[in-house]
């Protein structure tokens, strides 16, 4: 073989090899169990919830942590999320016999492929921030690049995106780390007829209300979200009743970390409209939160529905990943 052509069977080699996803690879994660939402307090409800449990997460794995959203399958068992670094992590919640969270199960953690089908991009490209699971289909949110990719639920950790949504209002109006940190699927036999839902998380109007839109569906187009108290929206999920549940987060140097769940009339999102609801808990450092993030409804039948939520550490070490659980009562 001759020197040119080596280089050049090198050069190719090298191509695919830096093209070619990566294998997902298992990561153990360790984790201790939460009992007391308020340490020091028995307090377990709050308004409408009731707490059942949590955990705080850790791995030797540098890849874990800054878990930005979280889906559960069907069987409320398995989850997909993604991680604001552009990476994907997937696994499974275990309990323990009082069915409370004890810990993860077949933890995957992988790079996201771009529609190069790269998985080394910059963060500014695959700042992915939110989640959506529909009809065999995954949908990411991303920030800085705004936009939503839409990647088969088959294989999803080596695929390309197939496509990118359309918004339902103009990208100049979104902040550049600011913007599409929600991604909701809709109830198919709800007013929205399953079409997506996307809210940003601090891409204000003229009247410090949110930019949020419906993606697609029969009543697809943009609407706006009440901005109260300076808290910011970091994701969502739909209750089975229709109704929709916003997490909202916020952080001041003098008063840390806050969160916050506000429950907005299912009805009430349609296009031009300005939604609002209801506060169901807000809470602040002297409980065990951090830096909230991600969130979903999960309905284990006979109307046990449950939140979960997980928190971005933002790989600091002065951070923690929380996964926090709820009961929604009646």
């Amino acid at each position: 073989m001759s020197k040119r052509l080596w280089f050049s069977a090198s050069l190719l080699c090298a191509v695919l090899l830096c093209s070619t996803p990566a294998i997902s690879e298992s990561s153990a994660v360790s984790t201790r169990q939460i009992s007391q939402f308020k340490p020091g307090s028995d307090q377990t409800t709050f308004g409408k919830l009731e707490f059942i449990g949590g955990l705080v997460m850790s791995s030797s794995n540098p890849l874990f942590g800054a878990w930005s959203s979280v889906r559960f399958l069907p069987d409320g068992r398995h989850f997909i999320g993604v991680l604001d670094t552009g990476d994907w992590i997937s696994g499974a919640i275990e309990r323990d016999h009082q069915g409370r969270l004890s810990g993860l199960d077949s933890v995957s953690l992988s790079p996201m492929v771009d529609a190069k089908g790269r998985n080394d991009s910059a963060k500014v490209k695959m700042d992915s921030e939110s989640l959506a699971i529909r009809d065999g289909k995954i949908y990411v949110g991303f920030e800085q690049r705004h936009r939503i990719d839409q990647y088969p639920l088959t294989d999803f950790e080596r695929a390309k995106p197939e496509r990118s949504l359309p918004l339902p209002f103009p990208t100049r109006v979104l902040r550049g780390n600011k913007s599409l940190e929600t991604v909701i699927a809709s109830p198919v036999n709800g007013p929205l007829g399953g079409g997506l839902v996307t809210i940003s998380e601090e891409s204000l109007d003229e009247n410090g209300n949110l930019y949020a839109g419906i993606v697609d569906g029969p009543l697809r187009g943009a609407f706006k979200v009440v901005r109260r108290d300076d808290f910011d929206v970091t994701d969502g999920a739909f209750l089975p009743d229709g109704d929709l549940i916003l997490l909202e987060r916020r952080f001041t140097l003098l008063g840390g970390v806050a969160m916050r769940l506000v429950r907005i009339k299912g009805d009430s999102v349609k296009p031009g409209a300005l939604v609002d609801g209801i506060t169901l808990l807000e809470a602040n450092y002297s409980a065990q939160i951090d830096n909230m993030e991600g969130l979903d409804v999960v309905d284990l039948g006979n109307g046990d529905v449950r939140l979960i939520l997980v928190s971005d550490d933002n790989h600091s070490f002065l951070q923690r990943n929380l996964m926090l659980e709820f009961r929604l009562m009646p």
